[in-house]
């Protein structure tokens, strides 16, 4: 029943990322079939193909899919460094996010149904995409960028994208989460709520184990040093995308044990909310360095 009713939240979710990441793909689009070709042809035709593998192997609805393709064309359109080559672009880290989301989905699976934890037959909707990818496609957005080092936030010296240290957090979040729950339900043995540490069911919101913590932060980790080489980034890129997930996927538990657990927030909010902590621990690390 409360999650019927904040519906709402995942729909205001979808709206916020959707037409923004349609709308850069469009003009990023055209902008880069006029000035260099290639740039545009694998852009969308990796972010296609990404988008029918996806829902070809029903890790996704088509319109999940749709999602998932539109966000991708609009980060990698938003990475494009010289000399060009596609994979050092954003979709290195995305593919990473989604590999390391499909096999730990997979994992168990008979064991997830059991508990009623296991995710839908037909795969992630697209206000689940949005969720966990959008916050990073529109960190990357050009006047979000160009605010961002032009307000002295972000040192446009740091990586070719200097933004992408706030995305690639966002990204690395979204799998540290996933991670960290899918592997926790199978192999964690008993849960600890979050805030109290006392016992719990397994599948509760807020719940955590070791088990899961260890794959969440590994999953962290694997995304932040691919999308560092992706992004001919340094070090620093790594370790603070790194910092910024490992925050993100712990306050995705604190606030799925509180607000979640309350009936003020749906999953979709939550996800979005805690990829948001992630980037912005990671700018606050910026700040401060």
């Amino acid at each position: 029943m409360t999650s019927a009713k904040l519906v709402w939240q995942s729909k205001l979710v979808l709206l916020a990322v959707l037409p923004f990441a349609g709308v850069n793909v469009l003009l990023e689009g055209r902008w880069w079939l006029a000035q260099s070709p290639v740039v545009a042809a694998w852009t969308i035709g990796l972010s296609a193909l990404l988008g029918l593998t996806t829902w070809a192997v029903r890790a996704a609805t088509l319109e999940a899919a749709a999602t998932g393709a539109a966000i991708t064309a609009s980060l990698m359109f938003s990475t494009v460094s010289f000399p060009y080559a596609p994979w050092h672009t954003a979709i290195v880290p995305i593919l990473a996010v989604s590999l390391l989301a499909f096999a730990a989905t997979r994992a168990g699976r008979r064991k997830k149904e059991r508990l009623g934890t296991a995710e839908a037959r037909q795969g992630r909707r697209a206000s689940q995409v949005a969720a966990n990818l959008g916050l990073a496609a529109l960190i990357s957005l050009l006047p979000v960028q160009s605010w961002l080092v032009e307000s002295g936030l972000v040192r446009s010296t740091l990586v070719p994208t200097p933004v992408f240290v706030l995305t690639l957090a966002a990204l690395a979040e979204a799998a540290a989460d996933t991670v960290s729950s899918e592997i926790g339900q199978v192999f964690g043995g008993q849960p600890r709520l979050i805030t109290t540490l006392r016992p719990v069911a397994t599948g509760r919101d807020g719940a955590v184990s070791l088990t899961g913590t260890f794959a969440g932060v590994l999953a962290a980790g694997i995304v932040a040093d691919v999308g560092t080489w992706a992004l001919r980034g340094d070090w620093t890129l790594f370790w603070v995308s790194c910092a910024g997930a490992v925050f993100g996927f712990f306050f995705d538990s604190l606030l799925g044990a509180t607000l979640e657990e309350w009936g003020w927030l749906n999953n979709e909010a939550v996800n979005f909310l805690s990829t948001a902590s992630a980037a912005g621990v990671a700018l606050g690390l910026l700040c401060l360095r």
